[in-house]
């Protein structure tokens, strides 16, 4: 079942007047499930492997800044899969509608942060590279209390801003921001976290 229109509105009122959203129940509650066994699962073949930093021939995995282990996603792999990235076009095309940002595609992978791993202060846009315009999380952590830890801090005053918005990574939770203009980090938690952490992506402009 695709997000209602209500609820695509606010987000693409959220990013305009603030840079970031944040929206409780997005997906289906079994869905939300199916896809935190898979997360659990291809962890447990060994699938999933530890981030890098950078990209290309820079990229090294430096666990000292970011300790997440993922595996991406394409089409084909799950019928739960399948249902997420249909969902994602879904807000895809409504952002391009509402907001006109040129998004082309989605990128996303799964996340798992083990216990006390955490991802320290960043920006998701590439130096290099303009193509990332939305950053997109979803949860998938049932019975996520306070105490976990865990929480994606955002930065909406800057790299440099003290103030910062807290979101808690409960389950079927949905974080989106302005991957050019959000610096934020990801605090250890006591348990292990999974996400579906993904990019609506724009074609890169001349000059990068």
């Amino acid at each position: 079942m695709p997000p209602d229109n209500a609820l695509l509105l606010r987000i693409a009122d959220d990013l305009v007047k603030h840079g970031w959203s944040q929206q409780d129940v997005f997906l289906p509650q079994e869905l939300t499930l199916q896809l935190a066994g898979e997360c659990r699962a291809r962890a447990a073949q060994g699938a999933l492997t530890p981030a890098g930093i950078g990209r290309g021939a820079a990229m090294a995995v430096q666990e000292g800044v970011r300790g997440d282990r993922i595996q991406w996603l394409e089409a084909g792999q799950s019928t739960a899969c399948d249902r997420y990235l249909q969902i994602m076009e879904t807000v895809r095309l409504a952002l391009n509608r509402t907001l006109y940002l040129g998004l082309e595609d989605y990128e996303c992978h799964f996340a798992l942060y083990p216990p006390g791993a955490f991802y320290q202060k960043h920006l998701d846009r590439f130096h290099d590279d303009d193509c990332r315009t939305v950053s997109v999380i979803v949860y998938l952590n049932d019975a996520w209390l306070p105490e976990h830890g865990g929480a994606l801090r955002l930065y909406p005053g800057g790299l440099n801003g003290q103030d910062a918005q807290d979101v808690a990574p409960l389950a079927n939770r949905l974080a989106l921001f302005l991957s050019a203009d959000m610096p934020h980090e990801v605090l250890p938690s006591t348990r292990e976290r999974l996400s579906l952490t993904g990019w609506f992506r724009r074609r890169q402009r001349n000059g990068f």
